[in-house]
């Protein structure tokens, strides 16, 4: 049993089912992010664990403590909304210290955890203004005080940073990242950004349709996918996907696709377990980074793979090159060294890291687990 368990939640209005057995066990200290495009529930799940949704069948617990039918005010969460919800009226100070104040913590008491969340979040000197006084990025911190002042079992955040400019989210995702480092508290936190998922949680789950499509740490939702949407849903740039089918040749699986010219091109699978495909269709999965230049490839990797192809477009971002080609009748992103000597039209000898490749079914899509 986990420090929140969810356990087979549904959710309908009427005869739409807009969540399907959910199935999520939140250990103490966990940095859990719900993540996906909008529609897919998570926001739904999350108005569930605060109370402000009812469930439609399944269990929500809190320290073993059965939440199905609990008032909101009795759940001891706390919750940071997407606009804030600041009272416009009140200071810094006051719109923290409220909540603690309608449940009768006296002032002394108030007065202390106040002094203790301004601290920490830096907004000491902004105690006397109100809201309409202060920038996103301070509204935001004022909000996650008032959170942090109650000292919940639980902290809900809802897309707390999508009202932010881009610097601003940033450094906003690295405050609570380390808040959260510091205070080892258990988070629930929604995006549809699937860089604030990678960069902030210890576990994510990936959302759609209302199903949780995969269960797992940044790492094993990266390199793991269980499914097509995972796969190209999280990563930017998207994971490369290529019709591709699996031959055999000196007893190794390859995935057979064709260059820019429409040659047919062999990449050699690292599973040998892929032969069990062989003469049927697959799609192939490559992310950007496992695509480079031979100097700049893997030394680790035991399955470098070299394809000779033409560059479409290239585009420097600062840090990285952004390589296009095309790839069975796809385009295909490699992500190079800023200084990789790469131009449009050139005929060019691609890395590709096949340790890193994937493969899916394309009538079920999901991973091929080989």
């Amino acid at each position: 049993m986990g420090f929140l368990d969810i356990r087979n939640v549904t959710k309908a209005y009427g005869n739409v089912q807009v969540l399907h057995e959910v199935d999520i066990e939140v250990e103490e200290g966990e940095f859990l992010v719900l993540v996906g495009p909008s529609g897919c529930g998570k926001s739904t799940l999350l108005n569930m664990i605060a109370g402000l949704e009812s469930i439609t069948s399944g269990d929500i617990a809190i320290r073993g403590r059965p939440m199905n039918g609990v008032h909101p005010s009795k759940r001891n969460i706390a919750m940071v909304f997407q606009s804030y919800a600041l009272y416009p009226n009140m200071t810094v100070a006051q719109n923290i210290t409220f909540g603690l104040e309608m449940h009768g913590v006296p002032k002394s008491e108030r007065d202390k955890a106040l002094a203790e969340v301004a601290k920490l979040l830096q907004i000491d000197h902004l105690l006397a203004r109100k809201p309409g006084q202060l920038s996103g990025g301070q509204r935001q911190r004022v909000a996650m005080g008032r959170a942090l002042v109650r000292n919940p079992d639980v902290f809900l955040f809802d897309e707390p940073l999508s009202n932010l400019d881009a610097k601003l989210r940033v450094d906003m995702r690295t405050e609570i990242k380390k808040l959260h480092q510091k205070l080892k508290t258990t988070i629930v936190y929604v995006t549809h950004d699937q860089i604030e998922a990678m960069t902030l949680s210890t576990r994510i789950a990936v959302m759609f349709k209302g199903y949780v499509q995969q269960l797992g740490t940044p790492k094993e939702i990266y390199d793991q996918p269980a499914n097509l949407f995972v796969a190209t849903f999280m990563g930017s740039p998207a994971m490369n996907i290529l019709p591709a089918t699996v031959v055999t040749e000196n007893g190794a699986a390859h995935a057979e696709i064709t260059d820019a010219e429409g040659a047919p091109r062999r990449l050699r699978f690292s599973q040998q377990a892929m032969a069990q495909w062989a003469g049927r269709k697959v799609l192939l999965g490559i992310r950007p980074e496992a695509i480079t230049d031979p100097e700049g490839a893997d030394r680790k990797s035991g399955n470098i793979q070299q394809l000779r192809n033409r560059v479409t477009v290239t585009e420097p971002a600062g840090s990285d090159t952004f390589v296009t080609m095309t790839l069975s009748g796809k385009d295909v992103i490699a992500r190079m060294r800023a200084d990789a000597n790469v131009v449009p039209a050139q005929v060019f000898d691609f890395a590709i890291n096949m340790d890193k490749a994937v493969a899916f079914d394309p009538e079920t899509e999901a991973r091929i687990l080989a």
